[in-house]
């Protein structure tokens, strides 16, 4: 009489697999439309940590059925392992942005002058939506920023505003970034055509050739004295030379977007350029404004030969 052996299935192994393909399909579909289409960010990151949430259900139930496996040689091996790589994806970029999350400093944004940051020409709104509304950066926030990097201070290179502005310029081309206004000393459009606003000196009239002219002249000719110092009018004429820039762009991988804005300061024979990132939805932006900051200064320092400064 020949015994037969019947196996018992794992149901747990069976339901990881269903749930971890939902949890890759899923994701692969957050990311695509995210990046390529309509999806904005609050209602990507919730469906990423659902995936995520479906993915460590998948692997839960996987290992309880390779446990079934070892112990009654239950069906379901197969199932587990497919399980388990199906919930690698969902898995890989959660535990991404959780090590960002508690290894980066909790800032949306950062700005190489801790005291005086760029002014944004158009403030960034955006619908945060579920997300916990944001508040404005505090000077702790800030010196957390310092601590956390230390290499993102202002750049001051060698030669007149213009040069750097072509640079400056040049570089946020190369590295997608779109400007959307700009103003400075020079009225500047997000095409890069320069109108100078500076008015031309009217042309002279000799009193010889316009018998009106001699008439407009006063008999007494008031002698310019220097101008009294008042607090803060140095302060005021160096801002109103600054060239500043404004643009967006999105990350190379995921396409988070973000703000930034550019400000070019010249002063003697030098010109100083700070620069200010924001990402548009969240408190904690997870060092990608950070990312980006360096990013464009280390290809602007290569652009200008740069050496970085205070």
């Amino acid at each position: 009489m020949t015994i037969r052996f019947d196996r018992p299935v794992s149901h747990a192994a069976r339901a990881a697999r269903l749930i971890a393909s939902f949890a890759l399909v899923l994701c692969g579909v957050t990311l695509v439309g995210y990046r390529f289409g309509p999806l904005e960010t609050p209602y990507f990151v919730l469906l990423l940590l659902i995936s995520a949430g479906c993915a460590t259900l998948a692997v839960l139930l996987a290992l309880l059925g390779l446990v079934q496996l070892w112990q009654n040689a239950a069906i379901g091996g197969v199932s587990s392992a497919k399980a388990l790589v199906y919930a690698a994806l969902p898995l890989a970029i959660f535990g991404f942005g959780a090590e960002r999350y508690w290894t980066r400093p909790p800032i949306y944004e950062i700005s190489t002058d801790l005291n005086d940051p760029p002014e944004w020409l158009a403030t960034p709104d955006a619908r945060q939506m579920w997300l916990p509304p944001r508040h404005l950066v505090t000077q702790q926030e800030r010196e957390a920023q310092f601590d956390a990097y230390p290499a993102l201070i202002s750049r001051r290179y060698e030669g007149a505003s213009d040069r750097v502005l072509e640079a400056v310029r040049k570089v946020a081309r190369d590295d997608h970034i779109t400007i959307v206004k700009a103003e400075g000393a020079d009225v500047v459009d997000p095409n890069g055509n320069v109108k100078s606003k500076r008015r031309t000196r009217p042309q002279s009239v000799n009193p010889a050739q316009d018998d009106t002219a001699a008439g407009d002249v006063p008999d007494i000719i008031p002698v310019p004295t220097p101008r009294p110092f008042r607090d803060g009018v140095a302060e005021l004429i160096r801002q109103n030379s600054d060239v500043v820039l404004q643009g967006e762009t999105r990350t190379r991988i995921f396409g988070l977007p973000c703000d930034l804005v550019i400000r070019l300061r010249e002063e003697a024979e030098t010109t100083l350029v700070d620069i200010r990132v924001a990402s548009r939805y969240g408190q904690n932006d997870l060092g990608i404004s950070a990312d980006l900051a360096d990013s464009y200064l280390k290809a602007l320092d290569a652009e200008l030969l740069g050496i970085a400064g205070g």
